[in-house]
């Protein structure tokens, strides 16, 4: 990162990404201080671990402005990462109302109190769910995404909307990230590679949608948070980005890993594709490459033995 010390204020800081995001941050001599609202769409221990490893974290809804607008004043922040939201996509299909709250309404909160201080530059997290139904492969900055195939992935384009209405209105410098399947230590319990290491720990059956015949872009969650970063040094009017590992892998690839880390065979149970869903996200990050430096390292392989290590050595500890 650039030598200038920054003032960094991160929603979701106790979150999977925003907890490794900080530490790095940390690490690197910014001042550091985010919020987080410890909701139980899972376990909040999770995130009271995280937070714990944490020098600034403050309990609070990024609905509630007034508070907001607050601490980022109060700590005279310069640079914004917005990574609080309502997340997964399946959930979105039966709470349709947590994700408006959160990401809709939240988002907006957040916008309206850059409209009045605009110098202050905001990255947020957008998602690879953008791209919905496109059927292009890989996904580029460029395609069209009109087409969501849920709801997340809705209000996750909403949010690119409505960001660029702000910046083109009130001249605040924006930069959207669109991850792609973010994994690793410390992740989203609620995710495909932790609920079936944790599935087959326990001898239960792991759902396969799709017959397996599902891809998707891992990108380990060191690779994010160097492109995140790369992405505040950048200091873009308006940009968006993939952050990807470039490289989709077969869902069943990824599971035989688990087995083959976890020492333990799964027990599959096969099934259709969900509504929602999409058998495919590949990122093209020549852009990334590009403008930020963008160069994903970490592989599958490596990764999952790392969350495997992790898992059994932290995790089951709680």
């Amino acid at each position: 990162m650039s030598n200038s010390r920054k003032r960094i204020f991160i929603t979701g800081i106790a979150g999977f990404i925003g907890f490794h995001l900080a530490k790095a941050l940390e690490k690197e001599g910014h001042f550091v201080t985010g919020c987080d609202h410890f909701n139980d769409y899972y376990d909040p221990e999770l995130k009271k671990q995280r937070a714990a490893e944490l020098s600034s974290v403050h309990t609070l809804d990024i609905c509630e402005r007034a508070k907001l607008k607050d601490l980022i004043l109060q700590n005279e922040i310069t640079h914004i990462v917005h990574l609080a939201a309502q997340a997964g996509v399946r959930y979105s299909i039966t709470h349709p109302e947590k994700y408006h709250d959160t990401n809709l309404s939240g988002f907006f909160h957040l916008l309206e109190i850059l409209r009045a201080h605009p110098h202050i530059h905001l990255t947020f997290a957008s998602s690879s769910s953008v791209y919905g139904l496109n059927k292009k492969i890989p996904f580029s900055e460029s395609d069209p995404t009109d087409q969501p195939a849920n709801f997340y992935g809705a209000t996750k384009k909403s949010n690119e909307l409505m960001a660029h209405s702000y910046h083109h209105l009130y001249g605040i410098p924006m930069t959207g990230l669109r991850f792609f399947t973010v994994y690793g230590p410390f992740g989203r319990p609620d995710m495909a590679y932790f609920s079936f290491t944790k599935a087959i720990c326990e001898d239960k059956p792991i759902k396969v949608f799709n017959n397996g015949n599902m891809q998707r872009d891992f990108t380990y969650i060191d690779d994010i948070v160097s492109g995140i970063i790369a992405a505040l040094d950048y200091d873009a009017k308006f940009e968006i980005f993939n952050l990807g590992n470039n490289q989709p892998e077969e869902l069943l690839t990824m599971i035989r890993l688990l087995e083959e880390y976890l020492g333990k065979k799964a027990i599959l149970e096969m099934l259709p594709m969900p509504p929602g869903e999409i058998k495919t996200t590949f990122a093209d990050i020549s852009k990334a490459q590009k403008l930020l430096g963008f160069s994903p390292k970490t592989s599958l392989e490596e990764g999952i033995q790392k969350f495997i290590h992790w898992y059994r050595h932290a995790y089951s500890v709680l």
